[in-house]
């Protein structure tokens, strides 16, 4: 498993990571026991960078790290990150505050088992929370105390990791970027570049589409986002599927699968694609399968794509999905 620095710091973290949103909640029933398994075979595989957030079964994927960190003795193993802020109105950017916040990220330090949590990113704040300069002063108070190692945020559009780099006590920015979404490259990465800030991707699979074992009636459940976010009901549209309309999805994907290498499986060549960027810090897909963190972890060694195959994403890129995500996110 090849490692990458996060941002300034002098922390390197395996560039596969593991998202543990699937194993938390919203993706249907997950028993505990199933999830506990994902976080084993994570670090089985190499992987010692791994994400959570309090709202993922408010606080259940955070436990299931916790308790495989107690029984594995992996404190200083694995690097986990979590995420705060989510629980707020999002028309309420003013409550992103030390006295809202502090008792939610104790909450986050009692699931994990820790007196300090490695990475803490503010959770897809209000674009306005960006312009507070209070609300990254918290971060800085929340170091300060000794409860949070390193601060990021968690950003839903590009302008808002753009701000968001400013401060001096962001080194992080968790972003989604894929085959279907390939705006951060454009605006976002020579920025973060250059004022060394690491990147984080997420929903790297579109929510299920790129890795090709998702058919065009399947069916959901209730409980599972892919049913009841498709049009952005419970929150941003762009955290299900990517914001592509799902048969847009599958159109794109079938253009697309015959130009991918034979050695590998869509979703190998999905993470791969990724990675051949050299500005991503990790992404962190998530599954419930540890056969398929295994699969993940794999991806590290393989080769990087060709030419052609980079050429032959952007173009269907262009052609299916651009109209319906580049300027939106």
């Amino acid at each position: 498993m090849h490692q990458r620095r996060l941002g300034s710091t002098d922390q390197y973290v395996s560039e596969v990571g593991l998202g543990t949103w699937n194993i938390g909640g919203s993706w249907g029933d997950v028993s505990d026991e199933t999830g506990r398994e994902v976080v084993r075979a994570a670090i089985d595989a190499g992987i010692d960078f791994v994400d959570t957030a309090d709202v993922y079964g408010d606080g259940r994927s955070e436990s299931h790290i916790g308790t495989v960190l107690e029984e594995r003795d992996a404190y200083d193993d694995v690097f986990v990150a979590t995420k705060t802020g989510r629980r707020l109105d999002p028309h309420e950017p003013e409550r992103y505050n030390y006295e809202t916040l502090r008792p939610q990220v104790e909450r986050s330090l009692e699931n994990l088992g820790v007196e300090t949590i490695d990475l803490l990113q503010l959770h897809c704040p209000p674009t306005e929370a960006y312009y507070q300069p209070d609300t990254f002063e918290m971060l800085e108070r929340f170091e300060e105390e000794g409860i949070i190692e390193q601060a990021g945020v968690s950003v839903e559009k590009v302008e808002e990791a753009e701000k968001a780099i400013e401060y001096d006590v962001v080194e992080s920015v968790q972003i989604i970027f894929n085959p279907f979404r390939q705006r951060p490259k454009e605006r976002f990465f020579r920025a973060a570049n250059r004022y060394d800030v690491g990147i984080i991707v997420r929903v790297p699979y579109a929510s299920g589409l790129l890795t090709g074992a998702l058919d065009r009636d399947q069916e959901f459940a209730e409980d599972d986002h892919r049913n009841f976010n498709r049009e952005g009901e419970a929150f941003d549209v762009g955290e299900t599927f990517a914001g592509v309309p799902y048969e847009t999805g599958h159109d794109a994907l079938e253009a697309m699968e015959p130009h991918l290498p034979d050695d590998r499986s869509t979703a190998q060549a999905t993470l791969r694609w990724i990675l051949d960027h050299d500005q991503v810090t990790t992404v962190i897909p998530g599954t419930t399968s540890p056969a398929h963190v295994e699969s993940n972890a794999a991806v590290s060694e393989q080769p990087r794509l060709s030419h052609e195959v980079h050429g032959a994403i952007r173009d269907v890129y262009e052609e299916y999905v651009y109209e319906h995500v580049h300027h939106r996110w």
